[in-house]
C-alpha cells in the first residue's frame, strides 16, 4: 500500500465565477485532520471519477507526482424527448451547450407540433446574463438576428448549469466543508450550499452504489422562488460520445420545477471531448443588465 494518498486538485470554476484549485492532501494512512473531511474528499473523488471527470498522470513520484486534473470544461448534450410549457408537453429535440470556465449555458429547443415562434428557441446565461438569441450568436453583429434580454431568468438558467452531475462534482469540492455527507437507505447523499448568484440555494445530490449521481434537488431558501425548486434524476449512465472518451452521461433526464414536470428526455449523443464553444454577450445585453442593476440599487436607497 502506498505511503500517500494523493487526492484529487482540480481546476474549475465555482458558482460565484472565480476560479479555484484545491491542493493536494497528502495524507498518511496514519493522520488524517478531519474525518469528516476525509470522508468528503473520498466521496467526491469517487463521484468524479465514476462519470471519468478526472485524468491522472503517472508523472513524477511520492510528493512530486502531478495532481489528477478535471477535464470537463465544455460539453454538448443531444436529446430528444418531451418538454413541458405551461404544464402543456410537447415533443421536443434538445441542445445543450454548456461551459463552466465562465459558466455558460445556452439550449435550443425545437418542439414538434407547434407553430410560431415557440416552435424553436435559444435561451443563453453567461454569469450575471441571460438572454433569448433569434439564431446562434444572434445581435453580435448588425443585422444577423437579435439578442433579447432576460435577466429575470438568470438565476433559473445558471441552476440548471449546476445540477448537472458534473457541475453538482464541482460545486460540492466548492463549498469545502460546508459540503456535508450522509448515509440514507445505502445511498450517499452529498448537501450543500451554492454561493455567488446562486447564494441562498442548497443542493441535495443522492449517489448509488457506483457512486454515480441519480437525483439532484435544489431547495431555494425564499419558498416563493418556486421557479428554483427543481428536482432532477439521472439514470441510464454510459459513454454517450460520438468517439468515446471514458465519460460517463446520464442517458435519460427526468426534470420538476415545484414538483411539477419540466422535461423528460433521452439523451443522443455527448460531445464531451471539450468542444469550442463560446458564449459573448451582445451589448444590449450588458445595456439591460447595466440599467436594471441601477434601478434596483435607486430602489434600495
Amino acid at each position: 500500500m502506498p505511503k500517500k494518498i494523493h487526492i484529487v486538485c482540480v481546476s474549475m470554476i465555482a458558482v460565484a465565477g472565480a476560479m479555484f484549485c484545491y491542493s493536494a492532501l497528502a495524507q498518511t494512512g496514519k493522520t488524517a485532520s478531519s474525518g469528516d473531511s476525509m470522508d468528503r474528499t473520498k466521496v467526491l473523488r469517487a463521484a468524479a471519477d465514476a462519470l471519468g471527470m478526472i485524468r491522472w498522470s503517472d508523472i513524477g513520484a511520492g510528493p512530486t507526482r502531478l495532481p489528477g486534473i478535471d477535464v470537463v470544461n465544455t460539453m454538448e448534450i443531444f436529446a430528444s424527448g418531451t418538454i413541458y410549457t405551461n404544464g402543456q408537453p410537447s415533443m421536443a429535440e434538445y441542445h445543450a451547450a454548456v461551459g463552466y470556465i465562465p459558466p455558460a449555458m445556452r439550449v435550443e429547443i425545437t418542439r414538434k407540433g407547434v407553430s410560431g415562434d415557440a416552435a424553436h428557441t435559444i435561451q443563453t446565461v453567461r454569469e450575471n446574463y441571460a438572454w433569448n438569441e433569434s439564431e446562434i450568436g444572434g445581435g453580435l453583429i448588425p443585422g444577423k438576428g437579435t439578442a433579447t434580454p432576460a435577466q429575470p431568468a438568470v438565476k433559473a438558467r445558471l441552476l440548471q448549469l449546476w445540477i448537472l452531475p458534473y457541475g453538482v462534482v464541482k460545486a460540492a469540492i466548492a463549498a469545502g466543508d460546508k459540503t456535508q455527507i450522509s448515509k440514507e437507505d445505502g445511498s450517499t447523499i452529498v448537501t450543500f450550499p451554492l454561493s455567488g448568484p446562486l447564494a441562498g440555494i442548497t443542493l441535495t445530490a443522492t449517489l448509488d452504489s457506483k457512486s454515480l449521481i441519480t437525483k439532484v434537488e435544489s431547495k431555494p431558501s425564499n419558498p416563493s422562488q418556486t421557479n428554483l425548486a427543481r428536482e432532477v434524476e439521472y439514470s441510464d449512465y454510459a459513454d454517450h460520445g460520438e468517439i468515446l472518451t471514458d465519460m460517463k452521461s446520464p442517458g435519460h433526464i427526468v426534470e420538476k420545477e415545484a414538483g411539477k414536470p419540466l422535461l423528460d428526455l433521452q439523451v443522443k449523443m455527448v460531445n464531451a471531448d471539450n468542444p469550442y464553444l463560446v458564449f459573448p454577450v451582445p451589448q444590449n445585453v450588458k445595456a439591460a443588465a447595466a440599467t436594471q442593476t441601477s434601478a434596483s440599487a435607486n430602489t434600495a436607497k
